[in-house]
């Protein structure tokens, strides 16, 4: 950060309980949620794993920020979706070596309709690298994140 320009920082409380040594149960604001592991390694299978849940995030903050960007720039999507495919070393995970880089690449594919213009569209998709703090983790800790964008005209 640079000397002359301050950035107002918010600080968030986020709480959890620990039922199991798989499961998680958080709490943030007014809302709950539980992070567990499959029946296989020994959890209940009530909520996506912690890598899972990751992933989540990068999904739903793209989709939040995209919609932001897009009302910032006067476009408006319809029908959108995302789908993420990604690859991730599990081996640190479970506990076989350490791993500087568990995640190496995340393609996300969103799908939305739009009467938007190419410029428009491209702007939306500029803003959405800047904005978005979940992407922004995930490219500063050295992922690939790759966004294949299918915008129908409507």
């Amino acid at each position: 950060m640079s000397e002359g320009k301050q950035k107002a920082m918010n600080t968030v409380t986020m709480s959890a309980t620990c039922p199991s040594h798989a499961r998680t149960d958080l709490s943030t604001r007014d809302v709950e949620m539980v992070v567990d592991e499959p029946i296989a390694r020994g959890g209940s299978n009530l909520g996506f794993t912690p890598t899972e849940t990751f992933i989540a995030s990068l999904i739903a903050c793209t989709n939040v920020i995209t919609n932001r960007c897009a009302e910032k720039n006067g476009v408006h999507f319809d029908d959108m979706s995302i789908d993420a495919e990604y690859d991730f070393v599990m081996s640190g995970a479970q506990l076989k070596e350490e791993i500087d880089l568990p995640f190496q690449e995340v393609r996300l594919t969103i799908n939305a309709k739009s009467s938007a213009s190419e410029e428009q569209i491209k702007q939306v998709q500029e803003d959405l690298g800047k904005y978005c703090p979940v992407a922004k983790m995930f490219r500063q800790a050295g992922c690939n994140v790759v966004e294949e964008w299918n915008i129908i005209a409507s």
